[in-house]
């Protein structure tokens, strides 16, 4: 069987991050990390700390833009406040087929970079409530850990405040508490 690291996807994320200079350690799984509470628990880590990388598409000359969301494990992307932070107001959460085509990634498996084209990245600020994050390394199977500036660094992502302010207020009771 081969190596997930040798994968084409897995390679051109690792390639992307040494162009900035940054080595990443990218950790295979035999299961699937191909939702945020199947990676937090692979990786032993918060549901928070799990970077969704969400694709959205505007309308462009030619076809459409894509426009990628980093978004904390627990959270859902507001799309108004998406459109307000992008100044795209016909915004939409693109397909499956359309974020392959996309980005060159499988949904499960869509990394913060290593895009076949320029992608605007958006960074959900509740990212950096923590030390580090998982993000997708090009695979379903594949993640790595870094710290959100990193990241951050890594994408090129515009950090604000993206995610559904309803979603992040049960968040917050419920760390309040448990205490966590």
């Amino acid at each position: 069987m081969p190596d997930p690291i040798d994968h084409p996807a897995v390679r051109r994320v690792l390639a992307a991050a040494e162009r900035k200079g940054i080595d990443l350690d990218v950790v295979t799984f035999d299961e699937s990390t191909h939702t945020a509470e199947q990676a937090a628990a692979a990786v032993g880590g918060e549901l928070g700390q799990i970077v969704k990388s969400l694709v959205f598409v505007v309308p462009a000359e030619g076809g459409l833009e894509p426009i990628v969301c980093l978004v904390s494990g627990q959270n859902r992307v507001d799309v108004a406040r998406l459109a307000a932070v992008t100044g795209e107001p016909e915004i939409r959460r693109a397909t499956a087929r359309e974020a392959n085509d996309l980005t060159g990634f499988t949904i499960g498996g869509i990394p913060p970079i290593g895009f076949e084209r320029a992608v605007r990245v958006v960074m959900d600020a509740d990212l950096g409530r923590y030390e580090t994050v998982w993000a997708a390394a090009g695979l379903p199977t594949a993640v790595f850990e870094v710290p959100p500036a990193t990241l951050r660094t890594l994408s090129n992502a515009t950090v604000a405040p993206i995610s559904d302010e309803r979603c992040r207020a049960d968040v917050e009771a419920e760390v309040a508490s448990t205490g966590a």
